[in-house]
């Protein structure tokens, strides 16, 4: 006699479908959640006491390896402002000595960056080629104050190498200050000077000065504050930086019925963006094509497994007859096992790809020398020895003078066989 009842499904014991797809959905919620975790803060002085200085040095004992280049940058020009030269020359001498030799040499922490899972912010900073730029800058400036233009001169030029894509000869430094100052330190030295002039001349609409080897008060002028890095792109994978005009475009300092007007000279906003003249995209590219390229394969591949579990059991309906003679339909239920193990391999890749995509770190590094001016600017004087009271003044994008933020100082000219250097900021720290 024929069993006109419905076939149950199998009863064998095999791996749920939707219960392989809980477990692993739980799995790949929590591996995900692991790969974003935020990397646990850097040790912060339990208090602070107002004074940058010391809270700068408290912020470098405790900071991490990989950030103590970016902690010397910003207290280096905190204590150059300030007027603490020798804090300032151990900080830039430490952090030149450090970006050397990872530039030179191999650093672990920057290997481990580019890889797929490690977060770029993890490799050891030493800064955009701006940044980097304006360290060997300062050094430079505070070599020149102790009577050392040659070893300035060596600064200046480093700072031009830092600049320029030395392997594809592709980019050219092109800041206009570095070239001038060059130029102006072999003069000093009783050297030709005249190819770094020109050089600096066809980088700037503005008329440069000749060379004044008699001048003996040199004065840096900055103003404006300096770019901002912020990542952006889907995934996070392009660095890119904010640059907002300064409200201050010139300055001028008046001293002994004398007048020298600075004008910008050199724009850190452009040089942030442009490598030779040339804008650049900063992009994790690889990383980020393999998040989206692992996140889609994923999503195929779950969408997959989900029509395939549809197919494990299928219904089949046939005509029977019964001893008597009577026909009826029944309805009987098959079980694929082709369409189970195809919906367990593809939820298997799809989880993986999913884990893979969330793991993957391809977020920019927005660490930043954040207390850096926009603007650059340079001139000098003739004066005796002797303390001199002078005026120096900030003017807006119209020419107007911006009253907070005028100021008087004492230039003291000590040696009239060494130049006296004065580095006047619009910022304080």
């Amino acid at each position: 006699m024929t069993d006109s009842r419905p076939v149950p499904p199998s009863r064998e014991r095999r791996p749920s479908v939707v219960a392989l797809f809980v477990i692993s959905t739980a799995l790949l919620l929590t591996l995900a959640g692991c790969a974003t975790m935020p990397d646990p803060p850097a040790r912060r002085p339990v208090t602070r006491t107002g004074d940058p200085l010391i809270d700068g040095n408290a912020d470098l004992a405790n900071g991490l390896d990989k950030d103590r280049v970016l902690l010397e940058y910003r207290l280096g020009i905190m204590a150059l402002r300030m007027g603490n030269f020798n804090l300032a020359k151990a900080k830039f001498d430490d952090a030149i000595t450090r970006i050397g030799g990872l530039i030179s040499g191999p650093d672990d922490a920057a290997k481990r960056s580019r890889g797929l899972f490690t977060a770029e912010r993890e490799k050891t900073f030493i800064g955009e080629p701006y940044e980097r730029v304006m360290v060997f800058y300062y050094r430079g400036l505070l070599y020149w104050r102790d009577g050392e233009p040659d070893n300035a001169r060596a600064c200046f030029r480093s700072a031009q190498l830092l600049d320029t894509d030395a392997e594809s000869d592709t980019y050219k430094s092109d800041y206009v200050l570095l070239d001038y100052l060059d130029g102006l330190a072999s003069a000093k030295l009783a050297a030709d000077g005249s190819d770094a002039l020109a050089r600096a001349q066809k980088l700037t609409k503005n008329t440069l000065p000749p060379y004044d080897v008699q001048g003996n008060v040199l004065l840096f002028v900055e103003f404006g504050r300096g770019p901002r890095k912020y990542a952006g792109g889907e995934n996070g994978e392009l660095l890119r930086f904010r640059t907002e005009p300064s409200r201050i475009r010139s300055a001028s300092l008046s001293v002994l019925e004398q007048s020298v007007h600075f004008l910008p000279w050199d724009n850190l906003n452009y040089q942030a963006v442009t490598r030779g003249g040339r804008v650049m995209d900063h992009v994790l590219g690889n990383k980020a094509v393999f998040k989206q390229t692992t996140d889609t394969i994923g999503d195929i591949a779950l969408v997959g497994a989900v029509i395939a579990a549809g197919n494990i059991h299928q219904e089949k309906r046939r005509v029977v007859t019964d001893e008597k003679g009577r026909k009826r339909v029944v309805t009987e239920t098959d079980k694929s096992d082709g369409a189970e193990t195809a919906a367990i391999a593809l939820g298997v890749i799809g989880i993986f790809s999913k884990i893979a995509a969330a793991a993957t770190k391809t977020r920019a590094d927005v660490r930043m020398w954040d207390n850096l001016p926009q603007y650059l600017s340079f001139g000098s004087l003739q004066l005796p020895v002797g303390d001199h009271a002078a005026i120096l003044q900030f003017y807006d994008a119209n020419g107007q003078a911006v009253p907070d933020l005028a100021r008087r100082l004492t230039i003291s000219v000590a040696d009239p066989a060494k130049d006296t250097v004065l580095i006047l900021s619009e910022l304080k720290r």
